[in-house]
């Protein structure tokens, strides 16, 4: 019998074509529950409709639909989905994570608190409260500081601050950004942080009953020192020493234990001083948007393979290819009206620049940190060395000329 899996989904996601693919290549089944009002892939797929703000409706009709045609495994895309993901397979007693788990991972603050009740080194942390007396809490700062929301990603409304002012002001940047939220909580709870000095890795991984085996550690060539902290180049193998590498490894592992994660694709960010590996993240998702092509160059197989592989029982373990890959998430250098993104051609033809794909269209407002959480689009390269790629990736960007028209009467 055809297995089936239920792939939690935002309708906007971009990884819908990556999962089918490789459900193809798996002969396996997908039914895509999304927020969409109209049907994403009827002719290549199931469609299910849900309203995801309401979940305990979302549940009871997967249920219902489960009666007549069981699921096998449940996979969830992005972080809006994964309480849901993590809802369903509880009602229906499929391998997952829990519910409570979910939620850990997906709010920050949660998190923060559950890994440092496990002794897993996180940055000393306090939470700000929009609805109390702001510059209060300020005061009591030491800084430099962290500021962030507790549920958003990309680096959405991330700010260091290095002092009361910046701070207060910090904080009403945030409380812009966060009041649209319908949860009450991520809406008016901001997390403070001590600002941890040092440099900063990715992990990409799959659990499988608890055990961890790491897809790719990824380095983060590009110094992350605030104000803000847009992500930008991803470089695999990294290139520091084996032993740091373990290290970095075992305190995911350790953050993992600590949160309840035991099946599916791990995300981790830590950052590594004198002082240790510091975790920064613990998503129970694969890495973000079209990002995850990077790992194309890396593994022998797609990672939505591994994911729905291992979603159904079937885990495969990683085959990695010999040479170096990177991604470069492309920033949105100012806010405003997108006029053009020219030199492509020309990126296109640097060696080992493998694919360009641009997100973004002329005439659209774009919007940079700390208030946007997106990029302009993603160069993809590889070679022999990460030194290698690394450089090619530099090159390729250089050669692009982004022309970004301010917007007029600016809210921010």
């Amino acid at each position: 019998m055809i297995q089936r899996v239920l792939l939690v989904s935002p309708a906007r996601s971009y990884r819908h074509a990556a999962y089918l693919d490789a459900a193809y290549e798996l002969g396996l089944e997908i039914t895509i529950l999304s927020d969409s009002r109209y049907s994403l892939t009827r002719e290549v797929a199931d469609g299910m409709n849900a309203n995801f703000s309401d979940p305990d409706a979302a549940v009871s009709e997967v249920v219902q639909a489960a009666r007549s045609k069981p699921f096998s495994g449940v996979v969830a895309t992005d972080d809006g989905s994964v309480e849901i993901a993590a809802r369903v397979a509880d009602a229906l007693a499929l391998p997952f994570n829990s519910p409570r788990t979910a939620k850990l991972t997906r709010r920050k603050d949660l998190s923060r608190r559950c890994l440092l009740e496990a002794a897993v080194r996180v940055p000393d942390h306090r939470l700000i409260n929009l609805g109390a007396d702001i510059g209060e809490q300020c005061a009591a700062l030491i800084y430099p500081q962290v500021l962030k929301p507790v549920s958003l990603s990309a680096s959405r409304g991330v700010i260091r601050v290095d002092s009361f002012e910046e701070a207060v002001a910090a904080c009403k940047t945030i409380a812009r950004i966060t009041v649209t939220l319908a949860d009450e909580e991520e809406r008016n709870l901001i997390l403070a942080e001590r600002y941890i000095p040092g440099d900063e890795f990715a992990l990409e991984g799959i659990l499988d009953e608890g055990a961890l085996a790491t897809l790719a550690l990824f380095d983060k060539p590009e110094p992350l020192v605030g104000p803000f902290f847009e992500e930008s180049y991803y470089i695999s193998p990294s290139r520091k020493p084996k032993a740091l590498q373990a290290q970095i490894e075992d305190t995911v592992s350790d953050a993992c234990r600590a949160l309840g994660l035991h099946q599916g694709p791990v995300h981790a960010e830590v950052r590594v001083n004198a002082e240790g590996v510091w975790v920064l993240e613990v998503a129970s998702r694969t890495i973000g948007g079209e990002c995850s092509k990077s790992l194309d160059q890396v593994l022998q197989r797609p990672l939505e393979h591994y994911v729905l592989a291992a979603a159904v029982g079937l885990p495969v373990a990683p085959e990695r290819r010999l040479n170096a890959t990177g991604v470069l998430m492309i920033p949105i250098p100012a806010t405003g009206v997108l006029r053009r993104i020219s030199g492509e051609s020309a990126a296109r033809e640097v060696p080992g620049v493998w694919d360009i794909r641009l997100a973004v269209e002329p005439g659209q407002v774009v919007d940079a940190l700390p208030t946007g959480g997106g990029y302009l689009g993603f160069i993809f390269g590889e070679g022999e060395t990460p030194e290698l790629v690394e450089s090619r990736l530099r090159q390729a960007h250089e050669l692009l000329d982004i022309k970004i028209d301010p917007l007029l009467n600016s809210r921010f």
